[in-house]
């Protein structure tokens, strides 16, 4: 008994290049964006506070960081806001992504009134993800 075998079954299976080199390009991509954004965020020129017991926190790729800087100025995005815009904005944020993290980078010499002033802005937004950004002192 012979069985008949077409050309298509005969075939060996081969990697697709095209679709490969798709996805390394997107990978490219999304990597080069991310660096820019973590990039911007450090352009602005903040002396952040030391502390001994800094720990590195896990940090998703889409948080808030909210630079303040010493003179009470909120920046976020290279976008400067006031602490009424800046409610309204978490606020729109919060509305299409709940569980946002958003991480509080200030000045050492900013006032508490200007910290206290952001968290209070998470508070009405409803985000309770919030970390305050500091540098590790290792001068012991």
């Amino acid at each position: 008994m012979k069985f008949d075998v077409s050309e298509y079954q005969k075939q060996k299976p081969m990697i697709q290049l095209a679709p490969l080199v798709d996805i390394a390009f997107w990978a490219l991509m999304f990597f080069m964006i991310i660096a820019v954004f973590n990039q911007m965020e450090a352009q602005v020129n903040l002396t952040l506070p030391k502390s001994e017991t800094a720990v590195q926190s896990a940090q998703s790729a889409g948080k808030i960081v909210i630079n303040i800087t010493k003179d009470g100025r909120f920046i976020v995005n290279q976008k400067e806001y006031n602490a009424n815009s800046l409610a309204v904005m978490l606020k729109e944020v919060s509305s299409l992504f709940p569980n946002q993290q958003v991480i509080i980078r200030a000045d050492e010499l900013t006032y508490h009134k200007y910290v206290i002033m952001a968290l209070d802005a998470c508070g009405r937004s409803n985000l309770s993800d919030i970390s305050f950004s500091t540098l590790r002192d290792d001068t012991k």
